[in-house]
């Protein structure tokens, strides 16, 4: 299949000082032959081969990047799948958004497993992650709730979070295997107590703060994209401290995909620019010193994956392109 690409390799704002790992960004996207699908939540798995989700367009689908072939998984309709997965046996799990499941798909044959939320009140289930042991934690946002799935036997338990309306949105996992999650409806951030299986609520300084998506460096620092201010904040467990910097594009830039690459650098999307601009953030210094347009415009890029072997952060974007950018 011929498919369009795109290439585009910009060097870093010279207004910004001089990190000393000053560096270009290479972004390549690849159009996704399913027109207006909304592809998101790119995954690489054991093969090469790039797997995402069709949003808006109820599917799953991979992307063999030196080929540019795509294949294609038909969901049911209506299932408004948001977030993929792969573990190391080769499975492909899934969020169907609007269906209440989260669903275990094998590429091999295209069986697919559906494990039902237990409560009626988790409607959507939205991003997964996987812990250490291979289960599943996720967040129910609309619902209110974050959730463990354990694999071996499909058991899912909820786990109600006290204030209404936080729409847990990200989750990621620090180096002890807690879960955190960003409480988009309001200015707080979520930890789990796994031993106690309880959710923690901690607020933000700033009433006005909405984060978004977030990360876990190295350190076990927590850091989040504050989408309706344009900053990007930093909560510190151990001292209880909060930081935060004004985001490169303004209080309209609209952080909202985020990763964090080996070097403990964060990568965010101004989805609220056009188009869209990929900024790095270099926590040692603690200065932005990065910034490549996405090639396409980009539109939004909610959800975005490093894949560590090469060095690459791979997303989707609302004007149906699967991307790269090469961070190393």
């Amino acid at each position: 299949m011929n498919t369009r690409f795109l290439l585009i390799s910009l060097m870093l704002v010279s207004a910004w000082p001089d990190t000393g790992n000053a560096e270009s960004v290479d972004i390549s996207e690849w159009l996704v032959p399913w027109e207006n699908s909304q592809p998101g939540d790119p995954f690489v798995d054991q093969r090469g081969r790039v797997w995402f989700v069709g949003q808006r367009s109820d599917y799953v689908a991979n992307l063999q990047p030196e080929s540019g072939n795509f294949s294609r998984y038909d969901l049911d309709r209506d299932t408004r799948p948001l977030s993929l997965l792969i573990n190391a046996d080769g499975d492909l799990w899934f969020s169907a958004n609007r269906q209440r499941y989260i669903g275990q798909l094998n590429p091999a044959n295209g069986q697919i497993t559906r494990h039902e939320m237990p409560n009626s009140r988790a409607r959507d289930p939205h991003t997964l992650i996987f812990n250490s042991a291979g289960d599943i934690w996720f967040t129910v946002q609309q619902g209110n709730f974050i959730g463990k799935l354990t694999v071996a036997n499909g058991d899912i338990t909820l786990l109600e979070i006290p204030t209404r309306k936080t729409k847990p949105t990200g989750i990621v996992l620090d180096s002890l295997d807690e879960p955190w999650a960003a409480g988009f409806g309001r200015n707080l951030l979520l930890r789990v107590d796994s031993a106690n299986m309880e959710v923690l609520e901690i607020e933000l300084p700033n009433k006005k703060a909405r984060p978004v998506r977030l990360v876990a460096t190295s350190d076990n620092r927590i850091w989040w994209a504050d989408f309706a201010r344009g900053y990007l904040g930093r909560f510190d467990p151990d001292s209880g401290a909060f930081s935060e910097w004004p985001m490169p594009g303004g209080e309209d830039s609209e952080p909202h995909g985020m990763a964090v690459d080996r070097l403990d650098r964060i990568w965010i999307v101004e989805s609220g620019l056009n188009p869209n601009v990929l900024v790095g953030f270099d926590t040692a210094t603690e200065q932005f010193f990065s910034s490549t347009a996405i090639p396409s415009g980009g539109k939004t890029v909610r959800q975005m994956h490093y894949f560590e072997p090469a060095g690459e952060i791979w997303f989707g974007t609302d004007t149906n392109y699967i991307g790269r950018a090469v961070v190393h």
